[in-house]
């Protein structure tokens, strides 16, 4: 088991990433079968690694570092 904290930007990118399979994929689809899925996934993924786009932040550094320091000061003396 590993922990990951929920402010980890890795795994909200791959979060993200699910997000458009199931938005512009499984949503939309229809599919027969587990197997006709998972080639339907492997062929998006594949289109999607094709032509990559970075995922583009939106929030600015300052609004992270306001929100970070409200949880700090939050947590802060909380016996963690």
């Amino acid at each position: 088991m590993h922990f990951t904290p929920t402010s980890s930007s890795w795994i909200n990118q791959v979060e993200c990433w699910f997000g458009f399979i199931t938005d512009e994929l499984i949503r939309r689809g229809n599919h027969q079968s587990v197997q006709a899925l998972e080639a339907d996934i492997r062929t998006w993924a594949k289109g999607w690694n094709e032509d990559p786009k970075p995922f583009i932040w939106t929030k600015p550094a300052e609004l992270i570092r306001e929100s970070i320091g409200r949880l700090l000061t939050r947590i802060s003396g909380a016996g963690h």
